[in-house]
């Protein structure tokens, strides 16, 4: 069982102002950039560690044309798909992890080639069972829930996330990427759809993105800079 943090309600407070101007500024709902079976969502979220959208995203269409089920790229032999994932860092360890956890995929379904199954278990179970597979931490799991066609309730945390979070005050910048997801999901009311979930995850990156950028942030346009003691204290 996953451990809950007890609710701080003034910094949930906080975080739900923020998330209101961040929305006003960015447009929510925001559209999902992704409609792939979970399965697929998983590998191409491992493709993404420490790799920028737009190689990820290469490496992704070029092993799935490639290799036509992800039976065949399980079986391939592994110099293939680490040439087919090239553009992706770390090349050479990301290919035989993603054979080794097909492998235990295939081994635990039975051959059968499908994640969706997921999206009848409550969000906590569907991401014990993505984390027990190596390789796959919070935000992986919460990636596979919420950016595949699933859409489930669940906060993904890249490093734009999370160092806005951690100028904002709402984490200490001691709390890693990891175990930050529990934390900030805590603090998001119950009762949010997943679509909002999202959009929380959305605004945050992409005000790292676009405005607080981890060098030379630009505080005189930020619409939060009353709510940050970072930008405060750089003003």
């Amino acid at each position: 069982m996953k451990f809950t943090p007890p609710v701080d309600f003034e910094l949930q407070r906080k975080v739900l102002l923020i998330h209101d101007r961040l929305c006003l500024e960015y447009g929510c709902p925001i559209p999902y950039f992704h409609d792939l079976d979970p399965l697929s969502e998983l590998i191409s979220a491992l493709l993404s560690h420490r790799t920028r959208n737009a190689a990820s995203h290469l490496a992704f269409e070029q092993l799935t044309k490639r290799f036509p089920t992800w039976e065949a790229v399980r079986d391939a032999p592994t110099q293939e798909v680490e040439r087919a994932i090239a553009p992706c860092t770390w090349a050479e360890q990301k290919a035989p992890r993603i054979q080794q956890i097909l492998k235990l995929i295939g081994e635990r379904l039975n051959g059968e080639w499908s994640l969706d199954f997921l999206g009848d278990m409550p969000v906590p179970e569907a991401r014990t069972w993505l984390e027990s597979l190596p390789g796959v931490g919070p935000k992986t799991s919460a990636a596979v829930l919420a950016f595949s066609r699933l859409r489930g309730c669940a906060l993904a945390v890249d490093s734009h996330h999370h160092w806005v979070v951690v100028r904002l005050g709402i984490i200490s910048e001691r709390v890693a990427v990891g175990p930050s997801h529990a934390i900030l999901e805590a603090l998001l009311p119950g009762d949010w759809t997943a679509q909002q979930v999202y959009d929380h995850h959305e605004v945050l990156m992409l005000h790292g993105q676009k405005c607080c950028y981890y060098r030379n942030p630009a505080c005189d346009r930020c619409p939060v800079l009353d709510r940050c003691p970072s930008g405060r204290v750089r003003r």
